[in-house]
Parts: structure tokens; sequence; C-alpha cells
């Protein structure tokens, strides 16, 4: 049996793959550790080393069977995100600073109110960059050049 899609997702996702957090309910509960994966459509996180279950598979071709302890995934409602200054799990809000730039702050009853940083492996791109151009590519100066003068009218569309 496996886990059914969310009947309601959630819609603005507060936890990040690389958060620290802390287990709130579930066998381990108080225990902390950081987001390995976020399951959007099943509102589900897996934690790093935590909700570990026996799983029995199957011997196929090219691979053996047994039984594996494998990392079970929570709901992102079990989860909190620590405060970075207190270590106490907290809520996540969003402010904009001065120059507009977005953040994550550390929100609730006895928390700092201090920023909660993203985390640097969402930096990580997971596909990297193609080196070499492909056929969709189009080169850089046919992108700079000007072909419309909206002054004399050369380059307008004939309406």
């Amino acid at each position: 049996m496996g886990w059914k899609a969310a009947e309601k997702l959630i819609r603005h996702w507060k936890i990040l793959r690389g958060d620290n957090v802390m287990i709130t309910r579930g066998k381990d509960k108080g225990e902390t550790g950081i987001i390995k994966r976020v399951i959007r459509s099943q509102n589900r996180v897996i934690v790093e080393s935590k909700n570990l279950v026996k799983k029995h598979i199957k011997q196929g071709q090219g691979h053996e069977g047994g039984i594996f302890t494998v990392e079970a995934p929570l709901h992102a409602s079990n989860v909190q995100v620590l405060d970075p200054v207190t270590g106490k799990p907290c809520k996540v809000g969003v402010k904009y600073l001065e120059d507009g730039t977005k953040v994550r702050v550390s929100r609730g009853i006895g928390t700092s109110g201090s920023i909660v940083p993203r985390p640097e492996i969402l930096k990580i791109r997971t596909t990297p960059r193609p080196a070499v151009l492909g056929p969709k590519n189009t080169p850089m100066n046919l992108v700079l050049e000007k072909t419309c003068n909206a002054k004399t009218g050369r380059g307008m569309p004939e309406l």
C-alpha cells in the first residue's frame, strides 16, 4: 500500500529542502534533523535518518532482495523549522526588507524574530547548464540587435 495524493495541498510551503527541523509528532518526537526531500503532491517531507521503517523488497533483475531500513515520509504539519538563534521550533513567516528582498523570519511565542536563511543546498543545480550551445539557443549578437526604431517607424509592423 502506498500513500495516496493529499486532498488539500499546501499552497505556500514554508519548509524547504535543507532546512533544520524538529519533529513534533510521532515516534521520533523531539528529535532534530535536516529535510532531505519535500513531496509536495502528498504534503510530506523526508527527514535524514528519522522515521526509519523496515521495508521488505523482493529480489528482481539487477538488484538483490531483503529487508532494508528506509526513511518514511512525515506529514509536513508534524515538523517545525528551528529558530537559528534560540534553537527552538518556530513558525516561519515572510518579510520584506528595506531594499525589497524577500526573507523568511521566525514567528511565534518565545522566538527571536530573526531571519531564517535559505538553505545552501537550494543554490546547487540538480541538472547542470549545458556548456555547448544547442540548436534552440540564440547567439548574443542577434539578441542584442536593435530591429525597431519607434521615432522613425522603421521596423514597426504594418497594421
